[in-house]
């Protein structure tokens, strides 16, 4: 057995928002990682052009830093429920985790999430209380909550034994206790390489590396990030692809090898163990696949994931606009692209809809799910998609659903409404607190309940509601929720959307398209103010005729359409309905077209409802 090496593994963990991201860069700045004239975007970890949009952390990524002769290797994990796959599998790399902690919000859903991830691991905990300069920071009350959800969570006493500083992410200080005056973020390095445990590997024994991120290269090809856990990693050699129940193994030789410097992939010769490697040339190479000697293959357990909650239906636009805005819209290229997609994400799943043309997709959320669709359009891509649906499962007879562990920070003013709301969502409330000028309300809510949830809780909190949740448990189905109340307003024709038309049916309700828009047969062009669906002509154009009269020739005035967003659109359709998607629009429409098939459409699911 050698020496410890002057290394360490963490994953900064946090949740959405908590500044994980924010910390890193302060981080490269304080231990010299760039140069002092380098010029470095925020939020340098978040490279996906998503990510930066959206500012939340989508896909984990590495890094490491050169600290007083230590190396850090640091995976920055995303903070939102829905990507909780990429936590799961990243943990693999880690010793030890880095828990950020808003210090007003305090412990949310995803704390919880990946607490219990590193606890299942072994991992050892750090702890940060984060933005104590906030105005509402409560630093003593969030370590409470803190520790008392390490106890919740089955915490071992050594666990339990956590250290902890608290500072500003964003201004870049670290103290070890709160009255103490800020400096720079030395603490918070003391701390890692203090107490984060150290790889103790026997650098002799035969090569275990076990794939945990999977990227891909144009010149390189398929590449594998992980960690090697014994023995020394060498470019250009032979080693055998194993799997837990894998009869034969491949043999595949490496054809490049890199490890992190800052931002940077590195090339080098060798990775010995405990450190992160990233390997390029294997083709063959899967999430969970171990990398061993020939002679002595000895693969890694599996990672194993949480199951997905939500599916989705992905299928070929046949609408009369199809083609005319995407690149790739074949059946065939579809699918291509979805099994890629799972490829990268192994909480993706992927199997055949119902019908011959479409392909059933599971994830974690709406979210999830939204952020492929946005880059699958944004590549080209043209199709059209489903209502997600919610995936049940059959327990002893019982037919069983996910329920989630929902909080909702809102106006005290607003409580009551929101109670109301999840009420109606068969929802059973579990803690009421106030925080601040705030109330925190927490919630188990069916999977299915918080669908359109979160549009719901932005109209009637006038914006003022922060809603977070994560997977809790298998419970029985909790009996019908309440879907959209609202019909929608279906163009007859195909056409241009004419202002006078629009102007004579704005009283029918609210239009989802500007005038002068192409639209369709069946394509819905807004919701009606009643509970069914009326089909309207908005091409009706004014008839010229030889007579004016007082009145006649005034302006029309339009309100401004409802614009939905990507998931905002997923959450409002109904079962008979899709969303198609093309690289420059999002259209709302009708799976059957036509009045006539609509009607034959509903009359068949009447008759198989009455059997």
């Amino acid at each position: 057995m050698q020496h410890k090496k002057p290394i360490r593994n963490i994953a900064i963990v946090a949740h959405v928002d908590h500044g994980k991201t924010t910390l890193v860069d302060t981080m490269f700045k304080f231990a010299g990682t760039f140069r002092s004239n380098q010029q470095v975007q925020e939020r340098a970890m978040d490279s996906d052009a998503q990510e930066r949009e959206r500012g939340i952390t989508i896909l984990a990524k590495n890094t490491a830093i050169e600290y007083h002769g230590t190396r850090i290797n640091i995976v920055d994990t995303p903070g939102h429920a829905d990507f909780g796959g990429q936590v799961e599998r990243t943990l693999r790399m880690a010793d030890a985790v880095l828990l950020l902690v808003d210090a007003a919000e305090g412990p949310m859903p995803q704390t919880r999430f990946v607490l219990k991830k590193a606890f299942e691991n072994g991992l050892k905990a750090l702890v940060m209380i984060n933005k104590v300069d906030r105005p509402d920071a409560r630093a003593g009350e969030v370590l409470d909550e803190v520790f008392d959800l390490f106890v919740e969570l089955g915490a071992r006493d050594e666990q339990l034994d956590f250290p902890v500083v608290y500072g500003s992410g964003r201004d870049g200080w670290a103290v070890d206790q709160p009255d103490n005056e800020p400096a720079d973020l030395e603490p918070l390095f003391r701390m890692i390489l203090d107490h984060a445990p150290a790889p103790e590997l026997d650098y002799e024994a035969p090569l275990q590396f076990q794939a945990a991120t999977l990227d891909h290269d144009d010149f390189l090809g398929r590449i594998a990030i992980g960690r090697v856990v014994r023995g020394v990693i060498k470019n250009g050699a032979r080693y055998a692809l194993c799997h837990v129940g894998r009869d034969k193994a491949p043999v595949a030789a490496i054809k490049g090898l890199h490890r992190y410097e800052g931002l940077n992939r590195v090339a080098v010769d060798e990775v010995k163990a405990g450190d992160i490697a990233v390997i390029a040339g294997i083709d063959e190479i899967m999430i969970g696949d171990t990398l061993c000697p020939v002679e002595n293959q000895e693969p890694l357990p599996t990672i194993k994931l949480d199951e997905p909650t939500i599916s989705m239906e992905f299928y070929v636009s046949n609408s009369p606009f199809a083609g005319q805005d995407g690149q790739f819209v074949t059946s065939r290229q579809i699918l291509t692209r979805l099994e890629k997609a799972c490829l990268r994400d192994v909480a993706l799943h992927l199997a055949n809809a119902e019908g011959n043309d479409g392909y059933e997709l599971k994830g974690r959320g709406v979210m999830h799910l939204g952020v492929l669709i946005e880059n699958m359009r944004r590549e080209g891509y043209e199709f059209s998609v489903g209502k997600p649906r919610v995936i049940l499962k059959t327990t002893d007879g019982q037919r069983m659903e996910p329920f989630e562990r929902t909080v909702i920070d809102v106006p005290t003013e607003h409580a009551g409404k929101v109670i109301e709301y999840f009420g109606r969502r068969r929802s059973e409330m579990t803690t009421m607190e106030p925080i601040g000028i705030q109330t925190r309300l927490e919630f188990l809510v069916p999977s299915r309940g918080l669908i359109g949830a979160r549009t719901a809780l932005m109209t009637m909190t006038k914006g003022m509601a922060i809603l977070s949740h994560i997977f809790d448990q298998w419970r029985v189905d909790g009996g019908p929720i309440p879907t959209r109340t609202n019909g929608v307003l279906v163009a007859d024709r195909t056409g241009k959307a004419v202002p006078y038309g629009m102007f004579a049916l704005l009283d029918r309700g609210t239009f989802f398209v500007e005038p002068g828009a192409q639209v369709y047969e069946g394509m819905i062009v807004g919701e009606n103010n009643k509970d069914d669906d009326l089909d309207i002509n908005v091409c009706r154009e004014k008839k010229m005729t030889n007579i004016r009269s007082a009145g006649n020739d005034e302006n029309v005035r339009i309100p401004p359409a409802h614009v939905m967003s990507l998931e905002e659109s997923l959450e409002y359709i109904e079962d008979d309905e899709l969303l198609e998607v093309t690289p420059k629009t999002l259209r709302l429409r009708k799976r059957s077209l036509t009045a006539v098939d609509r009607l034959k459409a509903a009359r068949k699911q009447a008759r198989a409802g009455s059997t």
